[in-house]
């Protein structure tokens, strides 16, 4: 009994390559992430560490940053608690991207790393996100970890298994860990690349005459405008939300988020800047906004970095999520003259298969997922919105030099007229099997439709395009990676267009009275 208990206690907060659940109960969701879970997952992270290294457990050098959640502290703590036989760093507030340079840069060389992070998720939630020096986990080993933990937890654990959501049953004592300013380490490392990459007269502030505001949503990248920019001569007058604050009282820090990206997009307007980012609250995400208040992110982004990428890389392959537009394929093969490999969501389905392409000889340099996740293969394929940002800086203040705007980059990129997404959830008990069922019968309805025309090669989901004296567009039809939800995204070339898509898979949905 108590075997399976713990089991799931660990398994039900994987989430993919990440352990996510709420560290808060709320009225809608009981506490599923506690200390002493988060305990028992850092001493099974030390053993893997042993394993993969080769080391002595106290040979290990392990770091622990964290966002600005709430519930940071207690969950950093514990986590430092439970990899108290290794030599444990408290790296304090910091970002994701930079937690992972803690494995690769000299000044750091730690042998593995933890994020205290949700991501852009509720203030109520936490989670954790494990590096080495081999990039982020795989699926596969955090499943086999956090099995690790579960044997932990029975073998040293002497109460009832549920006991372990109490957030305050870790053993009294101090913590044997050492502070570690990680993020001074990460600054200087940005510093240096931009300073290198435009290599201005003024070589110590190669952004001097730059207006450049930042959005942090009250996540942890407030010091990118701070101790990044403006070191380097940049005005970052009229940048909002910097300071760190967990329960998030401006917006959801998120570059999907259309209230998010407002906010961004208005404190660039009313600066006068030339550049807005923002950032997720953790940083690994990242989007702009251009001078006269256009966002750029999702396709946009997308085709903006493969426009720098193209300059001196021409040819290379640019890996995108399953959900990118007609139009960015056409701008990254016909006018920027790239490879475009639309793939599977999932940002690191997509950085995996970036690097996949490179060991298998295929030049790959930018693997993006619309949500704003975009790793280069210049930079380990880590998934950094700082460096998302910086690049296009760089190319900015370049172009800044010859009279030119960042804009011009990315002229030629058309936009669909109309896109949406309308998900579905789904009501089945084995939600999975009933997924997998409608993409069978979606198919197979689309092919007696001579309007429909399924697209190939296609990676995940159903893909469909329509070009008709009705309808020019696409839509795919694809499961959640995680719930039970089957997520429809359409485009119309035309004003209109999406409502007939819609009224065309009408009765497919209504013959399928399980998806709501």
């Amino acid at each position: 009994m108590g075997e399976l208990k713990f089991e799931k206690l660990f398994t039900r907060v994987q989430n993919g390559n990440d352990v996510r659940g709420a560290a808060i109960a709320i009225d809608t969701e009981p506490r599923t992430l506690s200390a002493p879970l988060v305990k028992f997952i850092a001493r099974a992270f030390a053993d893997y560490l042993a394993e993969k290294t080769g080391k002595e457990k106290k040979d290990l050098r392990a770091g622990v940053g964290h966002d600005s959640r709430i519930t940071a502290e207690i969950i950093k703590n514990a986590c430092l608690f439970g990899l108290s036989e290794v030599q444990g760093f408290d790296c304090g507030l910091i970002t994701t991207p930079a937690m992972f340079q803690s494995t690769v840069l000299p000044a750091s060389d730690f042998d593995g790393s933890v994020m205290i992070t949700a991501s852009h998720l509720p203030f109520n939630r936490n989670g954790m996100k494990f590096f080495t020096k081999d990039g982020a986990l795989a699926k596969k080993d955090l499943t086999g970890i956090l099995a690790h933990a579960a044997e932990l937890a029975e073998e040293y654990g002497d109460e009832d298994p549920e006991n372990l959501l109490s957030a305050d049953r870790l053993p009294r004592g101090s913590i044997a860990a050492q502070p570690f300013d990680m993020k001074n380490v990460y600054c200087e490392h940005m510093k240096a690349l931009i300073r290198k990459e435009v290599d201005a007269p003024d070589y110590d502030h190669p952004l001097k005459g730059l207006h450049i505001v930042e959005d942090a949503g009250n996540g942890a990248s407030g010091f990118f405008a701070e101790e990044i920019l403006a070191p380097l001569g940049a005005d970052i007058s009229g940048s909002v939300f910097l300071d760190p604050d967990g329960t998030f009282p401006n917006h959801v820090p998120n570059p999907e988020n259309s209230e998010a990206m407002e906010a961004a997009r208005q404190a660039t307007l009313d600066a006068n800047a030339d550049l807005g980012v923002i950032f997720d609250c953790d940083g690994d995400r990242g989007a702009v906004v251009f001078a006269d208040g256009t966002e750029v992110n999702r396709n946009t982004l997308i085709a903006l970095l493969a426009a720098i990428i193209s300059e001196k890389a021409p040819g290379s392959t640019i890996v995108t999520d399953s959900v990118t537009s007609d139009e960015l394929a056409k701008f990254l093969t016909e006018d920027l003259g790239m490879k475009h490999l639309r793939f599977k969501r999932g940002y690191k389905n997509v950085i995996d298969k970036g690097i996949e392409l490179n060991a298998a000889g295929e030049v790959c340099e930018l693997a993006i997922e619309t949500s704003g996740h975009g790793a280069f293969k210049e930079n380990y394929f880590s998934d950094d919105g700082a460096y998302i940002a910086t690049k296009i800086i760089c190319r900015m203040a370049q172009l800044q030099k010859e009279g030119k705007k960042i804009e011009s980059l990315i002229e030629k990129l058309g936009q669909p007229a109309e896109a949406a997404e309308v998900r579905y959830n789904i009501t089945a008990e084995d939600f999975k099997a009933y997924g997998q069922k409608v993409l069978a019968d979606f198919a197979a309805y689309c092919k007696a439709d001579p309007r429909f025309h399924i697209v190939s090669p296609n990676y995940e989901g159903v893909r469909v395009a329509f070009d008709d004296e009705e309808v020019k567009g696409w839509l795919l039809l694809r499961t959640s990676l995680h719930d039970p939800v089957i997520p429809i995204n359409l485009e119309s070339k035309e004003r209109g267009g999406v409502a007939v898509l819609k009224e065309r898979i009408r009765p497919f949905i209504e013959a399928h009275p399980e998806l709501k």
